[in-house]
């Protein structure tokens, strides 16, 4: 159990996407950690892969927000953050959230998108943390499910009747493809941005972000931000299976 659990936590927090166990088959807030760490955008072990461009652009916001509280210009590697480059930092930063909780719901609330649920596996809270967890998996570029959302049914043994199903199938092509390329836009337009500004040397006013205090304050911007994306969704899936001891 504590090497399963230490195995999904690593490769959800990643991006890696191995598994070594059936994250279906953990509890509700077992499967709720490995949500959790996907919701971050792949930034917990400094953004590998795609998730340095979401690294970006959540320095970018921590920076600007750090600045309006202790009243001093934001400025990232001596260039000041205007309001062109905080509306595309934020647009990148959000679009993922977004798109995943749109499909998320189109999978639940309709009759089309509940096709790709195999009841005889789940329903209820399990069913939506499946649907949850197949479009923020195939966002944010990791790979992992939860094994009963499916886009193939194979009602007996020997593929008797099996055949595939459109919507998953296509609605998970729609979010890989607009998950990773759409932030790269906006990533690309604040470097544009960026470089467009005259480089201003450090100052008494500027927020330096090279001190520990600033690390302290991404980490607990980042899980903040996560949250308030995501936590009505844990409470709707994973932490709601987890109030009861019945199996969906």
């Amino acid at each position: 159990m504590a090497g399963s659990s230490l195995f999904i936590g690593s490769g959800t927090a990643s991006g890696d996407g191995g598994v070594d166990s059936s994250i279906e088959s953990f509890t509700g807030i077992g499967s709720a950690i490995a949500m959790a760490n996907i919701m971050t955008g792949e930034v917990i072990f400094g953004g590998p892969g795609s998730g340095l461009f979401g690294m970006l652009l959540l320095v970018v916001i921590a920076v600007f927000i750090a600045g309006l509280m202790v009243g001093r210009t934001p400025e990232y590697l001596g260039k000041k953050i205007g309001e062109r480059e905080i509306k595309l930092a934020v647009v990148g930063a959000l679009f993922v959230p977004i798109l995943v909780l749109i499909m998320t719901a189109v999978g639940t609330a309709t009759k089309v998108g509940r096709s790709a649920i195999d009841t005889a596996i789940a329903h209820g809270p399990q069913a939506f943390s499946e649907t949850l967890y197949a479009y923020l998996s195939q966002a944010n570029n990791n790979g992992s499910a939860f094994a009963g959302y499916t886009g193939f049914m194979q009602p007996v043994a020997g593929n008797v009747g099996a055949h595939g199903i459109a919507f998953p199938d296509l609605a998970g092509g729609v979010v890989m493809t607009f998950g990773r390329f759409v932030p790269i836009l906006f990533v690309l337009a604040l470097g544009g941005a960026f470089a467009a500004r005259k480089s201003a040397p450090a100052g008494l006013g500027t927020l330096r972000t090279d001190t520990p205090t600033f690390v302290v304050f991404v980490i607990a911007f980042v899980i903040i931000f996560a949250l308030l994306n995501f936590l009505a969704a844990l409470f709707l899936g994973p932490f709601d299976q987890s109030l009861t001891g019945h199996l969906y």
